[in-house]
């Protein structure tokens, strides 16, 4: 059975629990092989390369974009990284091998950053392609790193691991992203090696181009379907359960066991992401499961994604949702039988570069839930300029999940359930489908309102 295997940044961290529990594990040596893993950047080295994913502080990419000192900040990313690889001493990583790896990788791109820094300066070339370059050349750094010193580590507990560097940083090769990832295991003999491959993959279409923070997935999703994949598996630091376990506890956070990739989509639309839906469409039409793993569980079959899977009793799966979104609704009493009235809201939502999340309507109104950005600010402007009034209202999403909760009193035990924990529901959404149904509320009840759904929907049925 062949696998291609993920293992996120905070996983990458604790290498010597990934040894432990994913690639060693109780296996023994014939039953080693057959096994691609796909990494990312260590925990936080991503942020640091190009900037924090959450809270926006600036690393070296937002230094280089907008002329400061990146050099130094590059500098001093690279002591960072090497006081990573002492983290890992204990578990053999050859110090002075690994300390050259990535301070050679470290000099190159900052000998390109400084080509494109004096190109830019001349003023004769346009700025964007080439602040689209840099970031992909920083971007690759991070996993470059982890993978170069996992087969380092696999080597010297007696493994046969191979380094499967995507990132072509020392070539010219005009390749595509799919072209790089077959040459790279076109003859690879996967029973007598286990390879490492980048997270990241240069292209001509550009991987952060087109997929930004999601590109290691993308890359994991490329190669499962390059090299036929009985099964994707992702280890994270947590299981894909009922519920966050930070907001209801690990007590009441139940694993979900088996779901469909039409429910990774939902989870995705919210931002609780199980896989980037990118990456899960390949391996859909392709027909490979994904597993979803926890890295520190490694007992525990995980989560099975499908394509045909639906539950056999009718039952909610996932509770989850976002504090982090806006409700716009627009009222205009022109717009009760107009056809194609909502078409030209969609035209400036569409200029704007915004979609919706939600969307619930009557007579006179429509409502949006959009994810809360800057952005939001002249959308609602030209907004109020086109039509009689537009409210934007500072909300938060929840919604209840699964394969099969097309039963009568599903909608109405969620309702009851916000009620009885005093939350107010504002705007409310589900399709025909009856995969999920969404439920628009006051911010500040988020976590309120995922302990309540549930407890109500997954704890005591």
């Amino acid at each position: 059975m062949l696998t291609v295997e993920k293992i996120g940044g905070t996983s990458m961290s604790q290498f010597g629990d990934v040894m432990k529990n994913i690639i060693i594990g109780k296996r023994k040596p014939e039953e080693m092989y057959n096994r691609v893993f796909v990494v990312s950047a260590y925990n936080n080295v991503t942020n640091w390369l190009l900037e924090h994913k959450k809270t926006g502080e600036p690393g070296v990419y937002q230094k280089f974009l907008h002329n400061e000192d990146y050099r130094t900040t590059l500098d001093l990313l690279c002591e960072r990284l090497i006081d990573i690889n002492r983290s890992f001493e204990d578990i053999k990583l050859d110090q002075l091998e690994a300390e050259m790896f990535i301070r050679g990788r470290i000099d190159r791109a900052k000998n390109y950053l400084n080509s494109m820094y004096n190109v830019i300066a001349s003023g004769y070339v346009s700025k964007t392609d080439i602040y689209l370059a840099a970031r992909e050349i920083l971007a690759s750094i991070g996993e470059a790193h982890s993978a170069w010193n996992s087969v380092n580590i696999l080597s010297n507990h007696g493994i046969n691991a191979t380094f499967i560097d995507l990132c072509g940083f020392n070539d010219t090769e005009f390749l595509t992203i799919d072209e790089r990832i077959k040459k790279a295991f076109k003859d690879i003999n996967f029973s007598k090696t286990l390879c490492i491959a980048t997270g990241y993959t240069k292209g001509t279409e550009g991987i952060m181009r087109a997929f930004d923070r999601g590109y290691s997935e993308v890359t994991f999703s490329k190669i499962a379907v390059e090299i036929k994949a009985n099964e994707a598996i992702i280890h994270k630091e947590f299981h894909l359960s009922s519920a966050d376990p930070k907001i209801v506890g690990l007590d009441k956070s139940i694993p979900v066991g088996q779901t469909s990739f039409m429910i990774a989509d939902q989870l995705a639309d919210i931002g609780m992401e199980a896989i980037h839906p990118k990456a899960s469409k390949p391996l859909e039409i392709s027909g490979i499961n994904i597993r979803i793993k926890n890295t520190f569980d490694p007992e525990h079959a995980g989560t099975l994604i499908s394509k045909d899977y639906i539950s056999k009793e009718s039952r909610v799966e996932i509770v989850s949702g976002t504090p982090k979104v806006l409700a716009i609704e627009i009222h205009d009493p022109m717009m009760v039988g107009e056809v194609g009235f909502d078409m030209n809201i969609m035209r400036i939502f569409t200029k704007h570069g915004i979609s919706y999340i939600m969307k619930s309507t009557n007579a006179n109104c429509i409502t949006m839930v959009v994810w809360d950005s800057k952005r939001v600010n002249a959308l609602v402007d030209e907004l109020g300029d086109s039509y009689e009034q537009v409210v934007c209202l500072p909300v938060a999403l929840v919604s209840a999940m699964g394969t099969n909760i097309a039963r009568k009193g599903t909608l109405a035990q969620a309702a009851e359930a916000l009620a009885k924990a005093d939350i107010n529901i504002l705007a409310i959404g589900q399709s025909l489908k009856q995969i999920n149904m969404q439920f628009v509320i006051d911010r500040e009840n988020y976590s309120k309102a995922i302990i309540a759904l549930n407890d109500a929907l997954c704890i005591n049925v």
